[in-house]
């Protein structure tokens, strides 16, 4: 919040409070069990879930308010005509059906997007987190109406995001995985849009796009090594926003980010570039790693859809 505060948006601002999602648009994503098993597991005091991930006495209505954001951004964005960020914690792009995972409770993004899938829409889902969103991935694996793109660092946590995972029988091409490696730049990540990206979101027409928008891929970040500065994430943004039909059709979520510095001037970068604000000081990097592994993953991406109709 530091980070929407340094543009100086005043009356431009519109905070819109959170409301707890409703059980039957939870469970278009997660098991009744896995809901049942969370909510207990908080009221009695809570703990460790697995060595990355804990709750506490609060963390299931937390859990709730989060998932719920992104439903009430998506009437936000629709009534304003606007782009919509939402800051939320618990993150959940590593949060399966019927677990809990990598920081996640709930998977917020995911459940958003089921209930515009659920309305018609087709849905896309950017994932820039520096770690790949296997939960994500999961929920929409043989669902044609979501195409899901994520650029991650490999190898890294969880383990999935290898370029051959293109999705489902149902859902042929409908994920797109573009792994990055240790030191890769801005400039790599804007190769692997213009070459293998953007290709696949114009065939498949997006009526919504949805981020989930982790700023652990920069430079500055202890948990990962990719090389991004602010100025990247702005540069980011201005592509992925262009795929969005209209201004109110673009929701971002937060996930990751654990540098407080990095992800306060990434986040003002990135909401800079949105409401034409300035994308701040850093300019976005290049010269690192990462190119030539950009190439093989189109040509693997090509051959397994080739290879399995």
């Amino acid at each position: 919040m530091r980070g929407v505060d340094d543009l100086h948006l005043g009356s431009d601002l519109l905070v819109v409070t959170a409301e707890p999602a409703p059980v039957e648009q939870l469970v278009r994503v997660h098991t009744p069990g896995h809901l049942d098993r969370l909510e207990r597991f908080s009221a009695a005091g809570g703990g460790a879930i697995d060595q990355d991930t804990y709750a506490s006495r609060t963390s299931w209505h937390d859990a709730l308010l989060a998932a719920g954001a992104g439903l009430v951004a998506v009437e936000a964005a629709g009534t304003h005509d606007a782009p919509v960020f939402v800051p939320a914690r618990p993150p959940g792009h590593h949060a399966v059906a019927d677990r809990a995972m990598g920081f996640c409770l709930l998977n917020n993004v995911a459940i958003t997007a089921a209930a515009l899938a659920a309305r018609g829409e087709r849905v896309l889902i950017i994932d820039w987190d520096v770690h790949h969103g296997n939960g994500t991935q999961d929920v929409f694996w043989d669902e044609p109406d979501v195409l899901y793109v994520s650029t991650h660092q490999w190898p890294a946590y969880p383990g999935t995001g290898r370029a051959e995972e293109v999705g489902g029988s149902a859902a042929r091409g409908a994920t797109v995985n573009v792994p990055l490696p240790p030191g890769a730049t801005g400039d790599v990540i804007r190769y692997a849009f213009d070459t293998i990206v953007t290709p696949a979101v114009e065939a498949f027409a997006p009526t919504w796009v949805l981020v989930s928008a982790g700023f652990d891929a920069h430079r500055g970040d202890p948990l990962a090594d990719l090389a991004l500065s602010a100025g990247d994430f702005a540069a980011l943004t201005a592509v992925v926003a262009a795929y969005a039909p209209a201004p109110g059709r673009l929701v971002l979520f937060l996930e990751g980010g654990y540098d407080l510095d990095a992800l306060r001037v990434s986040v003002a970068a990135t909401l800079g570039q949105l409401v034409g604000a300035g994308a701040g000081e850093e300019v976005p990097t290049s010269g690192g790693p990462g190119t030539a592994q950009v190439d093989a993953t189109a040509a693997i991406r090509r051959a397994t859809l080739e290879d399995q109709p």
